[in-house]
């Protein structure tokens, strides 16, 4: 008798529901504070929340996860010109976990993750940052920065000024030993891809704010990984690999720009991982006292930030095309590319035209279309980096100044 009640009793926890062991936690509001001497971030909860946090660097990010959470409402963003703060995302983990991220426009150091409790309000979330250097709210354009939850201050607008440009990495398809693809009329994808690189360079020399890096500046080969290493050496902000297409039917015509594909990325994803130095100096922290999980995690939360920086980049190049040049493809392709593959640099491919055509050959043997060519990925970069610049580089003052 006694172990048919045990039995019953197990059955009966069984068919509870999972609201009966933990009820779910709504995070309802999001407050930024900030003060020379401290950056304040408060989550208004409905309990007290099991909570893990971390910094994620190159870039600085603040990552919080929340077991058996949920938003109520959509979290408040901070104001543009904020001193710390650039921007908050959320993602449901696990389907009933909580993340939300918080990109930081320099780096931090957490003070403390103290939970506090009120019997009137509810309950409190509070997480406090460090900088390196006192954040100085004059050093930002006019705004509202809400001080200790109460205060509201407006500070002057002064000019900012930084020192770091933007640097494009530019990769000329093929070379040396590798032609590449051929027209009917015997040229060669590789003198095709240095000549619109270098006049995509030049723009982008020309460019206050920003500096190309050409991957190879002569006719010789480099190797796929290479171009990815040299990139990555020179902490490139973005990498453009420049090809000429090529296709058995002579009448295909029309460029295209790709991006990295979801397998191209898993697939790179375990070959950084199964090397922890390498995937270490990619996500900025330390795994060798972190779980497998854990290590993963950290790797494609910087992997899909930099697969959604390429599409961004990629729509803005394949829009400067409109007026320009026919389309092969009317969207972003994507494609398992090796030199696309960088976890931390947006990476996209532009295939400028098929050489395998007898008038693209004769336009991409034209100057004047390899300087269109050039001009047309220029704006796209342009129109990304203005939209969205690199925090504390030249370009983004001058983006603010004329702002």
């Amino acid at each position: 008798m006694r172990n048919y009640v045990k039995i019953v009793f197990f059955f009966a926890l069984q068919c509870l529901p999972a609201s009966s062991y933990a009820e779910q936690i709504n995070v309802t509001a999001l407050q930024f504070s900030s003060n020379p001497k401290q950056n304040r971030l408060t989550f208004a909860v409905t309990a007290s929340p099991k909570h893990r946090v971390f910094i994620m660097d190159n870039p600085s990010r603040l990552v919080i996860d929340i077991t058996n959470a949920k938003l109520k409402h959509s979290l408040s963003s901070p104001p543009a010109e904020h001193p710390l703060f650039i921007r908050v995302r959320t993602a449901v983990q696990n389907h009933t976990d909580l993340r939300i991220i918080v990109d930081l426009k320099k780096p931090v150091t957490p003070k403390t993750f103290a939970l506090k409790t009120n019997n009137s309000d509810g309950h409190s979330l509070l997480i406090d940052l460090l900088t390196k250097e006192p954040i100085t709210l004059a050093s930002v354009k006019a705004q509202k920065v809400v001080v200790d939850d109460k205060k509201v201050i407006t500070t002057k607008a002064v000019k900012t000024t930084a020192d770091k440009n933007i640097v494009v990495a530019i990769d000329a398809g093929h070379g040396g030993n590798d032609p590449g693809a051929h027209g009917l009329q015997g040229t060669e994808e590789k003198v095709i891809t240095f000549a619109i690189a270098k006049k995509l360079a030049a723009l982008i020399n020309g460019q206050a704010g920003m500096k190309a890096l050409m991957i190879r500046k002569g006719d010789y080969y480099v190797g796929l990984r290479e171009r990815m290493k040299i990139a990555r050496v020179a902490k490139a902000d973005l990498f453009i690999s420049i090809h000429a297409d090529a296709f058995q039917d002579a009448g295909v015509k029309g460029a295209s720009v790709y991006t990295l594909s979801t397998n191209g990325a898993s697939s790179e994803a375990a070959r950084w991982l199964a090397d922890s130095e390498n995937a270490a100096d990619m996500v900025g922290v330390s795994l060798h006292d972190k779980e497998d999980d854990l290590a993963l995690t950290l790797f494609d939360l910087t992997q899909k930030d930099t697969r959604e920086a390429s599409v961004n980049v990629a729509n803005q190049v394949l829009k400067s095309f409109d007026r320009f040049a026919q389309m092969h493809k009317g969207s972003v392709q994507k494609a398992g590319f090796m030199v696309l593959k960088s976890p931390d640099i947006p990476s996209i491919l532009v295939e400028t035209a098929f050489i395998s055509n007898p008038s693209e050959e004769q336009n991409l043997l034209s100057k004047r279309f390899q300087e269109k060519m050039a001009q047309a990925i220029f704006k796209g970069v342009w129109m990304y980096f203005k939209q969205a610049p690199p925090v504390e580089n030249k370009m983004a003052a001058l983006v603010k100044l004329k702002g």
